[in-house]
């Protein structure tokens, strides 16, 4: 048995993909999250799912608690998993024991992953980025003209934030909106908490989402690879439900190398992109310095990005993975069956939606079929069922109310 591995938010189907990666590896894998009872926690590759308090409610907590199971179970590694883990964690890491976090610095993650000091950083590295204005408050809102052009994304330049307030110790999250005129954009500031400014207010790059996966390591790449969203929920752009393994861009991966190379940046990061459907220019949308929601395609297409990552921070020697399967795609199913009621309840014009959407019935004609040559289904799997049955219970419970 190899060394033991400590995976944090294993309610996220990433850290299941870890889970099931490192298990097949031979490493002995435990799980904690809110439940105890979580979907990665159901894998056979999953020992114990230990209970701890939830990370946005407070990380103070969530930390300590953390950092006892490392002083109990003295894993080898530990991988946090979502944004606010390594928030939490990495500026403590010092106390987990002898667990290794293999990350960056709080400091460095924290400029990787605020969208408005991303923006230089990104252009001098080559990369395209939407026209983009930064407000401190909502009360900062200039006229029209001095707006990008509508319609605009109202974008926190950072997803986890914390609260900064002694009542409230806790993390919040914010997701990315949209404004189509200026009555819809100050009610959308004005119904923000303060902790959300800055935002940002950029452009709606239309098209198809695209991404870069990368991990590196001392100043290596040890790997990369590249998806391309066929559906997203909610229809019109969110979390990946259906993607394709293809050929990187070569000049996008360079760039993409090269911005996080300038952080100085040692860990797995996907750098993503919205390829405009006018122009075919990819603009850069944000990056993401963790595992990202569609790990399994990478995983199932060649490139076993956790078990490279382990085997790096252990010190092992690495071989650089240059080449995975092209045309594999993987299938969230559930996450496509609220994509398909998605579109059944809801009108969009075809301005909004995806390239190659199509109407209602194409949707639903591609949703419903249940397995194309090349298709992989992300969580349930007949090696290893127990996770797909335990999302699918929460899910049919989920829809009961």
């Amino acid at each position: 048995m190899k060394a033991r591995v400590l995976v944090t938010d294993g309610e996220q189907r990433s850290a299941l993909a870890v889970v099931r990666s490192l298990g097949r590896r031979g490493f002995e894998v435990e799980v904690c999250s809110e439940t105890g009872a979580s979907l990665a926690g159901a894998s056979r590759f999953a020992g114990t799912d230990h209970r701890i308090p939830p990370v946005l409610n407070d990380p103070s907590a969530y930390a300590e608690a953390v950092a006892e199971l490392c002083r109990t179970r003295e894993p080898g590694i530990l991988l946090p998993v979502t944004d606010a883990a390594l928030m939490a964690l990495l500026p403590l890491r010092d106390r987990m024991g002898t667990a290794v976090i293999p990350a960056p610095s709080a400091a460095v993650h924290a400029a990787v992953s605020n969208k408005e000091s991303l923006l230089d950083p990104a252009r001098a590295a080559g990369l395209t980025t939407p026209q983009s204005l930064r407000l401190d408050r909502a009360q900062d809102l200039p006229t029209a003209g001095a707006l990008p052009p509508f319609p605009l994304v109202v974008k926190p330049s950072r997803s986890v934030v914390s609260s900064e307030t002694p009542s409230d110790p806790g993390l919040a999250r914010f997701s990315v909106t949209y404004a189509e005129d200026p009555d819809m954009l100050r009610g959308t500031l004005e119904s923000l908490p303060q902790s959300a400014f800055p935002v940002l207010l950029q452009e709606r790059v239309e098209g198809r989402g695209e991404g870069i996966f990368l991990l590196l390591w001392e100043g290596r790449r040890l790997a990369f690879f590249a998806h391309r969203r066929i559906r997203e929920k909610p229809p019109t752009g969110g979390v990946s439900v259906y993607r394709e393994a293809v050929r990187p861009d070569p000049e996008l991966l360079h760039a993409s190398t090269r911005l996080l190379e300038s952080f100085g940046w040692s860990g797995v990061a996907m750098v993503e992109f919205k390829r405009c459907r006018h122009t075919g220019r990819p603009f850069l949308m944000e990056v993401n310095g963790r595992f990202w929601g569609s790990l399994q395609l990478a995983i199932d297409a060649g490139v076993d990005f956790p078990a490279l990552l382990v085997e790096a921070a252990m010190g092992e020697e690495v071989e650089p993975v240059t080449d995975y399967r092209v045309g594999t795609r993987s299938r969230w199913l559930l996450g496509d069956l609220d994509h398909l009621l998605i579109r059944l309840r809801t009108s969009y014009s075809a301005e909004e939606l995806p390239p190659g959407s199509g109407g209602r019935w194409k949707a639903a004609g591609s949703v419903l079929l249940p397995w194309r040559p090349r298709d992989r289904w992300e969580v349930l799997r007949p090696s290893d069922p127990r996770p797909g049955l335990r999302e699918m219970g929460q899910w049919v419970s989920e829809m009961r109310r």
